[in-house]
């Protein structure tokens, strides 16, 4: 029997996203949703679309405990992570096929590209990133509550093709995510250990800045280079803000 291939995606409210993000994993066996409670059309969607739904509160594990959850959801000999916001490419597809068809010991890398307010970004903290997302079933574990990554013991490679990450398309979900993203940040550093003082506050999103739109180049993307630049260091500085002073969900003012 040849190699099936699950192309994996986690859910909630995402109901203007996941029918394009099917579609474009169309050419898999199976297309597996976990979703945490999604209170919009998520589920109508997809399963129009034929894609196998299921429900999974989120953990204290975060992402990493969804993205393992699905580990036992499908029998798939391959699997895929997608997010809802992203798109497979024709030629990612087709590359994507032949390795499973090849059924190769390896774990592969592919290449994304993000797509900001319509704008496709080739520069700074939000240029072309290189995102390890296809794996043989029992290979791979997830780890981190948020930024999540996976861990293999086989080799990484790069395959053909791209990602197309069409985030943050309007700013009230650009700065619903900020908070979000900021409130686990902090919380992950304060259960480590990791405390914030005033050169956090300052150096590090001077330095943010700095490093995305000089070093990074942001310069080169007009002025969406320069507003994520500066959002990238108005970023750094709300996690350790929220570090210093413990204002994430659930934890307690300093």
């Amino acid at each position: 029997m040849p190699s099936r291939l699950a192309v994996i995606i986690l859910t909630r409210n995402e109901e203007k996203n996941i029918g394009a993000a099917i579609d474009s994993a169309s050419f898999a066996d199976e297309i597996l949703v976990v979703d945490s409670g999604s209170t919009d059309a998520t589920q109508a969607i997809a399963e129009s679309r034929g894609a196998k739904f299921v429900f999974h509160p989120m953990g204290e594990e975060g992402f990493a405990g969804q993205r393992n959850f699905a580990l036992g959801q499908t029998e798939a000999e391959w699997v895929f992570y997608l997010d809802a916001d992203e798109r497979i490419t024709e030629r990612a597809a087709d590359c994507m096929a032949k390795i499973v068809v090849g059924n190769e010991e390896a774990a592969f890398s592919l290449k994304r590209m993000n797509i900001i307010m319509g704008k496709l970004m080739k520069h700074g903290a939000h240029r072309p990133d290189w995102c390890l997302r296809l794996f043989r079933r029992g290979t791979v574990s997830w780890e981190g509550v948020v930024h999540e990554r996976p861990v293999s013991a086989l080799p990484s490679r790069e395959m053909d093709g791209e990602l197309l990450h069409h985030t943050y398309s309007d700013w009230t979900n650009y700065f619903h995510k900020l908070s979000s993203y900021t409130d686990m940040m902090a919380e992950r550093m304060h259960e480590e250990g990791k405390t914030a003082g005033l050169a956090d506050l300052t150096v590090r999103p001077i330095f943010a800045f700095f490093r995305a739109y000089v070093l990074q180049k942001g310069f080169l993307d007009g002025e969406l280079g320069l507003v994520f630049s500066m959002l990238h260091s108005y970023y750094t500085f709300m996690k350790y803000l929220k570090l210093r002073y413990r204002t994430f969900s659930g934890g307690q003012e300093a």
